[in-house]
């Protein structure tokens, strides 16, 4: 598995030898769906890389409501920002597909960002990138519409996740999931969905979703 990682980007300035500091075998898992990989207010004793499946990553609100910040999947890393911060984990991560994990301890990352210049601006980078999105979800947040956040997160899950060879999205979600993404009410979602079912957008199959006119709902989320 080792010799594999350098196809990611965080990677891809490290060594064998660095790589192999890193990430040992001994502390790659395998999670299964709905289980709890770490939870907000822990200490931050160290990250994890996604080496398969899909993680939710997310804040828990008023009355345990969910806020979903992302969806990891395989060459991200997840936990990392409490690390570097110095600060507990500020957020919780659950499986949303079988997933197998790889634990980073916090020492071997400081090592590696004292010894290693072109990963620690990689990482700058990805902290910088991931601190564009936050801006602009927030912005998206206060100008957009309901249905154009929908269609935006549908269109960016096609984009992060891919399609299947009959155009289904290859991440399945609850309503309630996408209305934590968008933070609206379920109700809206289900609404929504229907609306874009009719109008010949998408069609629906339990949790999957089928994308019939990727150029309407572009025009929809006004991108």
């Amino acid at each position: 598995m080792i010799s594999g990682l350098k196809q990611y980007s965080i990677f891809k300035s490290l060594t064998d030898y660095e790589l192999e500091e890193l990430i040992f075998e001994d502390n790659c898992n395998s999670y299964k769906k709905g289980q709890i990989v770490y939870h907000e207010g822990n200490r931050a004793r160290g990250f994890y890389f996604v080496n398969s499946g899909i993680i939710k990553v997310f804040k828990t609100g008023f009355e345990g409501k969910e806020q979903i910040i992302r969806f990891a999947k395989a060459g991200d890393i997840i936990g990392y920002r409490s690390v570097l911060s110095g600060e507990n984990v500020c957020t919780s991560a659950k499986v949303n597909e079988d997933a197998v994990l790889c634990f980073i301890n916090s020492e071997s990352l400081f090592f590696l960002l004292k010894h290693n210049s072109q990963f620690a601006i990689d990482l700058l980078k990805l902290v910088s990138n991931e601190l564009g999105e936050a801006n602009v979800f927030i912005t998206e947040i206060a100008q957009k519409t309901v249905k154009e956040r929908l269609a935006e997160t549908i269109l960016y899950l096609k984009s992060s996740f891919g399609i299947d060879n009959e155009n289904y999205l290859n991440i399945n979600l609850t309503r309630e999931e996408l209305a934590n993404i968008i933070g609206t009410a379920t109700e809206s979602v289900i609404r929504l969905l229907s609306d874009f079912k009719n109008e010949n957008l998408i069609e629906i199959k339990g949790r999957k979703i089928k994308l019939l006119n990727v150029t309407a709902l572009q025009k929809i989320a006004s991108i």
